[in-house]
């Protein structure tokens, strides 16, 4: 599996944009009105504006089983006033005629367990706002008043007057045309209380202990709305968090790299990242007929070292039993001791075998778990990491295990590994209502996991060749950002929303640039013509080639841009990384990781900026 072809495929593997389903309808878009469902009482359906970009808008709808039992297939329908037509969509199949349309779960998405929930939508023109909603033939306000929609989310819950044990909560109210009764206070999604008023003082807690909170109203009507944000807390007292200088510093090694890159792991000493780093995840071994494999045998553990390039200035002999990566890598925890390596499986191209592995976890995790532990390379490797990229959801190809399956998987390996390894997860950072983060069971998973990797980059991307422009890792949301929920704090406030502890979440960090060409406008908004010229692939390139070729001239969302010519790029500095390293400690996250080391400078800037920032 050497060639390039699927080397620069797994480069750019943690994309969180689904596939657009191009539909033959004309180009239009539904605005406003945001319409709560209910179907036979056992099913909602919700639609929001997404985005507004003057021209034309983006609108989603989000089937949910309220029910207990699950939901096998759904269809909505609405009708759209004169001068309003929906376009292009995706994640259902569109019909329309005159002004009614329908769309209709795919193959894959169809199947909804109790509480599971899936989003689909559309792109186009007009202003007119949905009515006449029905899901499955039923009534789509989820009363058996027709007309009659459930209240608004509250706003978000704010904090104040914490102490060791409590914490008093207040929030902005909710809306309703009937009338808001009464509120839910919800702790780590269970209800705790049912209060009239738009305040509440949670007491009886845990010192030191995070906790999150969610508010949902409820009408005269007695229909409850949907929850406002989430508000992580943090009670006083209990130790604290441990110390940054305990903060965790990852970067993954690519197997790939070797070839075109010229970039092994005495790289890693000669940058003086060795030194800053506390773990490294070796990618990729591959996911096939339910079993972890090897990724690239020739690079892995076969590829002979010269003393030039060797970590400790020793060459390779033909009869050793072991040479490659992996040899290279036992070298350099000799030299540094402290640094832990994780062997990780999957990615963006090879994601697409843990469908089948999960049918068994138990066999999948022996699996995986003699390979990891062959007496080989058994001292090279200090645990496991899975990058599935996505359970129950489309990355490269697409996933119907259903949202428990990335439990089951974690839970088996955690049982097989022990507690003496680590076992850790790349995943989502889609914190779109609805989206990714939301199909699969992350905060069950994540009682056995050592921590999340957040994949919170590839935001945005030349995928979409005529833009907007937009970077493709914002810290925060900004103005016109093409979607809501793409950003990096969106995606750790829905995880710690979740209840999934703060400690257990790593920043991602891109060491890469995404662009366009055909770019006019300096701005982030601009239209493109396509994808910007890469070294290896179009769209993507190296910070290290960046920062000279296209200096950034701008800041938008907490990382750079850039405005060269007509090509447009976005990318992290290590001014932009200082920052968010500034958030991970704010966060109290449990570090950070970077995608990967080959995009830094030869003396590994990017890299000492992390170091420094969690210093």
């Amino acid at each position: 599996m050497r060639s390039g072809i699927v080397r620069r495929i797994r480069h750019t593997r943690h994309r969180t944009t689904a596939a657009l389903v191009a539909l033959a309808l004309p180009f239009a878009a539904l605005v406003g009105l945001a319409s709560p469902a209910q179907a036979a009482e056992s099913a909602t359906a919700t639609y929001v504006k997404a985005a507004d970009w003057g021209s034309g808008y983006e609108g989603r709808w989000t089937v949910k089983n309220t029910g207990d039992t699950t939901l096998n297939s759904w269809t909505v329908e609405w009708d759209v006033p004169s001068g309003t037509t929906v376009g292009s969509g995706w994640d259902a199949t569109i019909t329309g005629s005159g002004n009614h349309y329908t769309a209709k779960n795919l193959s894959w998405n169809g199947t909804l367990a109790p509480g599971a929930s899936v989003t689909f939508g559309f792109n186009g023109t007009g202003g007119g706002a949905p009515t006449g909603c029905k899901l499955n033939g039923g009534s789509c306000d989820g009363s058996t008043q027709p007309g009659d929609t459930p209240p608004s989310a509250p706003g978000i819950p704010s904090a104040s007057e914490i102490t060791n044990t409590s914490v008093k909560l207040s929030w902005t109210a909710a809306t309703d045309d009937k009338g808001v009764k009464n509120y839910d206070v919800l702790r780590g999604g269970t209800t705790i209380a049912t209060v009239t008023g738009t305040s509440y003082t949670d007491s009886g807690l845990t010192a030191g202990t995070d906790y999150s909170y969610t508010v949902k109203a409820r009408d005269t009507a007695d229909q409850l709305g949907a929850a406002s944000g989430a508000r992580t807390v943090r009670t006083t007292g209990g130790g604290g968090e441990p110390p940054v200088g305990d903060a965790v510093k990852l970067g993954y090694f690519t197997n790939w790299g070797v070839y075109q890159r010229n970039y092994h792991v005495k790289n890693l000493v000669t940058s003086g990242s060795a030194e800053k780093i506390t773990h490294i995840n070796y990618a990729f071994g591959n996911v096939q007929g339910g079993k972890c494999t090897i990724g690239d045998g020739y690079a892995d553990y076969e590829k002979a070292y010269t003393a030039d390039q060797s970590v400790d200035g020793k060459a390779d002999t033909w009869d050793q039993p072991l040479r490659g990566n992996f040899n290279q890598l036992r070298k350099l925890k000799a030299k540094y001791p402290n640094i832990k390596v994780l062997w990780s499986f999957g990615g963006w191209t090879w994601s697409g075998g843990f469908g089948d592995a999960v049918k068994n976890p138990t066999a999948f995790a022996d699996s995986c778990y003699k390979l990891v532990e062959d007496p080989r390379w058994a001292d090279v490797f200090d645990g496991i990491d899975l990058d599935w990229e996505y359970p129950n959801a489309c990355g490269l190809t697409c996933d119907t295990s259903g949202p428990n399956s990335m439990t089951a998987m974690m839970k088996a390996m955690r049982d097989k590994f022990g507690a003496n390894n680590l076992v850790t997860a790349a995943i989502s950072a889609d914190g779109s209502n609805g989206g990714k983060l939301d199909v699969a069971d992350y905060a069950g998973a994540a009682q056995h996991a050592d921590w999340y990797n957040v994949m919170t980059y590839d935001f945005f991307g030349a995928w979409d060749a005529k833009g907007p422009t937009a970077p493709h890792s914002p810290l925060t949301s900004y103005p016109g950002i093409p979607k809501e929920g793409f950003n990096s704090d969106a995606a750790i406030q829905k995880l710690k929303g979740k209840g999934i502890p703060a400690k257990k979440l790593l920043l991602g960090i891109g060491f890469y640039g995404r662009g366009w060409t055909g770019v006019t406008q300096k701005e982030p908004g601009g239209t493109a013509t396509g994808a910007g010229p890469g070294k290896y692939e179009a769209g993507i390139e190296d910070y290290k080639d960046l920062k000279d070729r296209c200096p950034a001239n701008g800041t938008v969302g907490g990382t750079a841009y850039a405005h060269c010519g007509t090509q447009w790029w976005s990318y992290d500095t290590p001014a932009t990384i200082t920052g968010k390293m500034s958030y991970v400690k704010d966060q109290k996250l449990g570090g950070s990781f970077f995608w990967e080391f080959s995009g830094d400078t030869a003396n590994g800037e990017l890299m000492s900026a992390i170091n420094s920032g969690l210093r």
